[in-house]
């Protein structure tokens, strides 16, 4: 399986952006919802912990863009909705770990929820346990709790967003370009964190397809 995934994925500072590619919508569409499906039940069904290993390293070294574009026009409350957006934050801590855990601090410092404890990340937040979290949801996906995976992926999302908007108040002076940016980065990440939400509570009624 790993050797079906070998290009990088990287993202420019748009790379929230839905990838738009050149086949047809509805051939899209269905390849998204099969391969989302064939890849969580070829390897739940064993919970094979060789083969689970090989795919966190395989996001952690390679990523999977090649599946993961196919996933990013999917329906928001679908299989391949949620694993792309799963994705998309394994990307945000990966690629950009510094900015990740400053903006994840800064949100668990200012958040009166419970969020940051559903997320786990201890305090202070550094690049490394954030993406230790992210291989964790990661397995959790593959061999876990899939709707608690979710959540812990929506709490994430939360903490960092609530990051991204008090850095942005902070930067609104002095540096408006960035403010802006992570303004509109905020408004992305709580999307994300209610749309995994809604799929967690989807897979726990057998609904999530």
């Amino acid at each position: 399986m790993a050797d079906d995934f070998h290009r990088p994925t990287h993202f420019s500072n748009d790379w929230f952006e839905r990838v738009e590619g050149d086949v047809d919508p509805v051939v899209r569409l269905q390849l998204a919802s099969e391969t989302a499906n064939a890849l969580l039940a070829r390897v739940r069904a064993g919970a094979d912990p060789e083969v689970v290993e090989r795919i966190l390293r395989v996001a952690r070294e390679d990523g999977i863009d090649i599946v993961a574009e196919l996933w990013s026009g999917a329906r928001p409350h679908s299989l391949p909705g949620a694993l792309w957006r799963v994705h998309l934050l394994h990307a945000l801590v990966t690629q950009r770990a510094e900015e990740a855990a400053h903006l994840y601090q800064a949100g668990a410092d200012a958040l009166p929820t419970a969020a940051p404890v559903v997320a786990g990340v201890p305090a202070p937040a550094t690049p490394a346990e954030l993406r230790t979290l992210s291989e964790t949801i990661l397995r959790g996906v593959f061999a876990g709790d899939f709707a608690l995976a979710l959540e812990r992926a929506a709490a994430f999302a939360i903490v960092t967003a609530a990051g991204a908007v008090q850095l942005a108040h902070q930067d609104e002076t002095t540096h408006p370009d960035r403010a802006s940016a992570r303004t509109k980065l905020a408004a992305r990440l709580t999307d994300i964190a209610e749309d995994l939400r809604i799929c967690g509570r989807l897979w726990r009624s057998d609904s999530l397809a």
